[in-house]
């Protein structure tokens, strides 16, 4: 890959030693690229090992690695325990002078070198093999010392370091990195991680803040697009627009809600033959719409929204009266309304 792949900043102007380092920094990442795209190609059965490993796991995921590869285990123990998965970093050297006591039969081990044969790391092998359950090699030499005692190997082979002595290691850091990625990602599947329990394990981030509350929170309540049940198609359509939610909500002479016309059943409309724009709306409405009441807990409006592949809920009483709308941005805090409520 050549750095002619990438797609040209606009340089108008700018000086030649400037020009140099963005022409730098693009090689840079083409090899970075390189290397990721090397490691997918040789992704094979020692990854799938290793998930069915760590998914059977009843300890703790202990990563362990020197140096850089000890910088990157560390994000990866992180975000292995944010994702459903408890870990920690544990540094061979500390390791090494009593704090692999920490370690229980049930746990298993991952550790990263990518030459495999990090004195440091090889060194307590022996003891990481008899105290937790079972180990994982993230290493780019197969058949290196670590490799060789592990119980899977995952490879993270890259052609070549970006820097330009060849020795900081820059690319094998980044496909090891993105190989712990896919190891917490595959577990959230394999675990059946949910929002549920992503809401318990960041109580204090925003968006954790934000599932736990409830639909009474955030809903919109003001000037709703709601036409009577008795409107016609093109009253509604221009309800559907005038406020962009992405429904139009029918009720009866009571408030309660009848039904919704939503911005993909208006497209299936027109895509089905001409539109009669004074027919009446009733016929055209999604009768008894996925619905949710003030007390539902965000996270389970969200978990509604992504299972029924929708983007808006109506908020109705328990007497079937409409009370507000939820949107999917408003659950994320990407709304204009959502930013205004923070």
């Amino acid at each position: 890959m050549t750095t002619s792949s990438c797609p040209q900043i606009p340089r108008a102007g700018l000086p030649a030693d400037l020009e140099r380092w963005i022409t730098q920094g693009q090689a840079v990442l083409n090899i970075e690229i390189e290397g990721l795209a090397a490691v997918r190609e040789t992704l094979d059965s020692g990854f799938a090992k290793a998930v069915a490993l760590l998914a059977r796991c009843h300890g703790r995921v202990v990563v362990t690695g020197v140096g850089k590869s000890g910088l990157v285990g560390r994000k990866i123990a992180a975000t292995l325990s944010s994702t459903g998965t408890p870990a920690f970093f544990l540094h061979p050297v500390e390791g090494a002078h009593g704090d692999l006591g920490m370690l229980r039969h049930d746990d298993i081990v991952l550790a990263i070198s990518n030459s495999g044969q990090t004195p440091e790391l090889v060194a307590i092998l022996p003891a990481l093999r008899h105290l937790a359950g079972g180990l994982i090699a993230l290493t780019g030499v197969p058949d290196s010392p670590l490799a060789q005692q592990a119980d899977a190997v995952i490879l993270a082979r890259v052609p070549r370091e970006a820097c330009p002595l060849g020795v900081a290691p820059t690319a094998s850091t980044t496909a090891a990195l993105a190989l712990g990625d896919a190891l917490a990602v595959c577990l959230i599947e394999a675990k059946a991680f949910d929002l549920q329990q992503f809401r318990t394990l960041h109580p204090g981030g925003a968006l954790g803040q934000r599932l736990a509350q409830t639909v009474a929170d955030i809903m919109v309540q003001e000037d709703l697009p709601v036409v009577p049940v008795t409107a016609s198609l093109a009253e509604a359509i221009q309800e559907l627009d005038r406020r962009r939610l992405g429904l139009v909500a029918a009720a009866d002479d009571h408030g309660r809600l009848v039904g919704i016309l939503t911005d993909g059943d208006l497209r299936r409309l027109v895509a089905a033959g001409p539109l009669e724009r004074t027919a009446p709306l009733a016929p055209c409405l999604r009768r008894e719409p996925a619905t949710v009441t003030p007390n539902t807990r965000c996270w389970q409006a969200l978990e509604l929204l992504e299972r029924r592949a929708i983007t808006v809920l109506p908020v109705v009483a328990e007497d079937g009266r409409l009370l507000g709308l939820v949107h999917i941005h408003d659950l994320l805090g990407k709304g204009q309304i959502s930013f205004q409520r923070l």
